[in-house]
């Protein structure tokens, strides 16, 4: 019985909502956990969940010390599952419909510094093909603040080198343009011109970004590129490609960029989500007053 449920909500998740690769498999892990959990309680079917099950199930995973970024995600996917199966007339109420999600920590994104920035994106070597598909990579995902899924989906057609522009499929399915800056272009022609062409094994179409075997790159892969310079850095370490995201959005608006333009380049739906950003500057300069100040 959960196993169909979830299954089929996997592909409610897929074709009808558009939900990212990344948040389809992280939902489809954390209810069939839950599942897991519940049928060892005795519970077959998701209309004998009340939400004491689901209390136990927090105090579960309390006990085993899961971080409280981790449990919001997991009464999320628990969340949307429930209220799916409200929706189909399989239930008449939600077990979540009175639990509440835990204060988060706030915790501001990882950044990285202009001179930091700089320095990761001149690691590349661009004397081999491989080279000169990872500096494209690092460029276009800095110039851009594209997610990594946005990234890894680009095809070919979809990036007009003479404007200096990218279409990419967003959250949701929602299509954006964003620019993608003189650097970012300039390395992109080098890649298109000299190493997607000795790449390509045929097998590819239009995607932009391929692996060694000749097949579009995936989130994964594209983790293991920045890995791999992220560790040639002295200091910096812990580095996700979400980093490079952050990093745009906090050295657009130190440059002076206005919120919702930020906003939009980002394509984030509540002008909120964009808001972390101005205490990452707010932190950032409060820091260099302190250096610099003689009196601070």
């Amino acid at each position: 019985m959960w196993d169909d449920l979830i299954d089929d909500y996997m592909r409610v998740l897929t074709d009808e909502r558009g939900s990212s690769p990344h948040t389809i498999r992280n939902y489809g892990d954390d209810l069939r956990q839950f599942a897991a959990w519940m049928k060892e309680n005795g519970i077959s079917d998701p209309a004998g969940v009340t939400h004491l099950h689901v209390r136990g199930y927090l105090a579960d995973l309390q006990t085993k010390e899961y971080a409280k970024r981790s449990v919001s995600r997991k009464l999320s996917a628990l969340r949307s599952f429930f209220r799916h199966l409200v929706r189909e007339g399989r239930l008449e109420a939600s077990p979540l419909q009175f639990i509440r999600t835990p204060k988060q920590d706030k915790r501001l994104p990882k950044f990285l510094y202009v001179d930091e920035m700089e320095e990761l994106l001149r690691l590349p070597d661009a004397s081999n093909p491989l080279g000169l598909r990872d500096c494209a990579i690092l460029e276009t995902l800095y110039a851009s603040g594209m997610r990594v899924s946005e990234l890894v989906g680009l095809d070919v057609s979809r990036v007009d080198l003479s404007l200096g522009v990218a279409l990419v499929f967003g959250k949701g399915s929602k299509e954006r343009y964003v620019p993608i800056g003189e650097h970012a272009v300039h390395a992109l022609q080098r890649y298109l011109q000299d190493s997607r062409p000795r790449l390509d094994a045929g097998k590819a179409g239009d995607a932009l970004f391929l692996n060694a075997r000749g097949t579009r790159l995936t989130d994964r892969g594209v983790r293991r590129v920045v890995d791999r310079y992220v560790d040639q850095l002295s200091e910096t370490r812990n580095i996700s490609p979400h980093v490079l995201r952050h990093s745009f959005a906090t050295h657009m608006l130190e440059a002076g960029a206005d919120l919702r333009t930020v906003q939009e380049l980002l394509g984030h739906v509540n002008l909120s989500t964009t808001q972390i950003y101005t205490h990452m500057t707010r932190d950032h300069l409060q820091t260099i007053y302190n250096r610099a100040h003689p009196r601070a």
